[in-house]
């Protein structure tokens, strides 16, 4: 089908991706040590879980403006992932440990139309000494930033109502956070 293509990856590490994709199968390029870089195309509105989960190689993603939703452990343990482009707006939601040990990742930046960050999203990822929460963001769920032992200063939006538990657990350089008043 359309929707479920034999992906290539040539001799750079480059992925082929057809254009009129709307979806990247859950899992399809699941522990793919080889796949270096991939260019998604502008009509894609699905990243699948797992899509990119243990892609060893890969340094940078750029997701197109009609993804809403990424998957849970989508880029799960992309240990050379430096940086991630989401669209200004679309992305409403990242999904159950969609980062978690991406440990080269060192800066995120949130698009306003996002509004949950599930469980473990951004778990272990090391080296995040910045993230810019978007003023939408109602919810940060339970260990959502866990264990990223760079990340030293936090902001949370006014429009935050709740963090869950061990938000924030094992984030040895967190000097700094700042509340927002109608936090419950």
């Amino acid at each position: 089908p359309a929707d479920d293509p034999d992906f290539s990856i040539d001799e750079q590490g480059h992925a082929a991706v057809p254009n009129g994709l709307t979806s990247i199968a859950d899992g399809a390029f699941l522990g793919c040590p080889s796949l270096a870089s991939i260019s998604l195309p502008d009509g894609l509105t699905r990243l699948g879980d797992r899509a990119f989960d243990h892609c060893s190689s890969l340094t940078s993603i750029t997701i197109p403006a009609g993804v809403a939703f990424i998957g849970p452990h989508s880029f799960t343990g992309c240990s050379s992932l430096v940086s991630v482009t989401l669209p200004d707006a679309g992305v409403i939601s990242i999904g159950y440990g969609a980062f978690t040990s991406c440990s080269s990742l060192a800066h995120i930046a949130l698009p306003a139309s996002l509004t949950c960050i599930a469980y473990g999203a951004f778990s272990g990822c090391s080296s995040l000494a910045s993230i810019i929460l978007p003023d939408g963001l109602d919810s940060i769920n339970s260990g959502t930033f866990q264990s990223c032992s760079s990340l030293a200063s936090v902001t949370l939006p006014a429009g935050l109502t709740s963090i869950g538990e061990f938000a924030f657990y094992d984030c040895s350089s967190l000097a700094s956070i700042t509340l927002p008043d109608g936090l419950t």
